[in-house]
């Protein structure tokens, strides 16, 4: 018979299990590299390694629309991330939003997690939008990111993903309803059996296969902001 130790240290290891498996687990960076670290890593990838991947193995899968303009805090635009933390291509992704908004402004609170271990792709590694911020001169980043259920929309922001996203397929990012991302827009696979720290290094390669798809799909998101932001700054827009 267990006792009060035995009984409650089975009931943590359930419960990290649990968190785990629903890919709400925020998992520990590699050893002596923080997220903070590893995001300025991203936001340090040279111009000149972005365009030289171009497009590089992600599918054009921004579609332009025609709707009133949606517009954040201070009168900028808005672009709205909405995405889950268990899922794979929501994983995917953020690494390409990342570097593209990083190039807008900056984050901060970004954590390390991984997708469901019980999903496709299990166990991608990636980073939780979860009680980040982004501060931008030019842009306002709006992410609502769900644990282990689906994330928690606004009756607007539902009404968004109803219009533009009819098969209610994550992650769904919308840049000021000027235009719309959904899903993934690389093969998530490029990044199993990885580390973030290996991942990070692959992106200084660009013929790697994780340049060719996270940096290809962030010059595809750059894109579609520099429509928002009249081509500002310089520095992001002018390739």
């Amino acid at each position: 018979m267990l006792g009060t130790t035995g009984l409650l240290a089975v009931l943590v290891g359930v419960i990290l299990l649990a968190r785990w498996t629903a890919g709400t687990f925020i998992a520990p960076p590699p050893s002596g590299v923080s997220a903070a670290q590893l995001e300025r890593s991203l936001a340090a990838i040279p111009a000149s390694d972005l365009r030289q991947v171009g497009r590089g193995s992600a599918r054009a899968g921004i579609e332009a629309i025609s709707a009133p303009a949606l517009v954040g805090s201070g009168g900028k635009p808005e672009v709205l991330y909405v995405g889950a933390e268990f899922c794979p291509y929501c994983g995917a992704e953020r690494w390409a939003i990342i570097v593209a908004l990083s190039r807008f402004g900056t984050f901060s609170g970004l954590r390390t997690t991984r997708s469901a271990a019980l999903d496709a792709y299990p166990s991608t590694p990636t980073f939780s939008f979860r009680g980040a911020s982004y501060s931008s001169p030019y842009l306002d980043f709006v992410a609502v990111e769900g644990g282990q259920q689906p994330p928690n929309l606004s009756g607007e922001q539902a009404q968004l993903v109803d219009r533009y996203d009819i098969s209610r397929a994550i992650p769904f990012v919308d840049f000021g309803n000027r235009s719309v991302l959904t899903g993934a827009t690389y093969d998530p696979g490029v990044l199993q059996g990885s580390s973030w720290s290996s991942i990070a290094s692959a992106l200084r390669r660009p013929s790697s296969p994780q340049a060719q798809g996270i940096l290809g799909s962030a010059n595809e998101i750059g894109g579609a902001v520099c429509a928002l932001t009249a081509g500002q700054p310089a520095s992001a827009c002018a390739a």
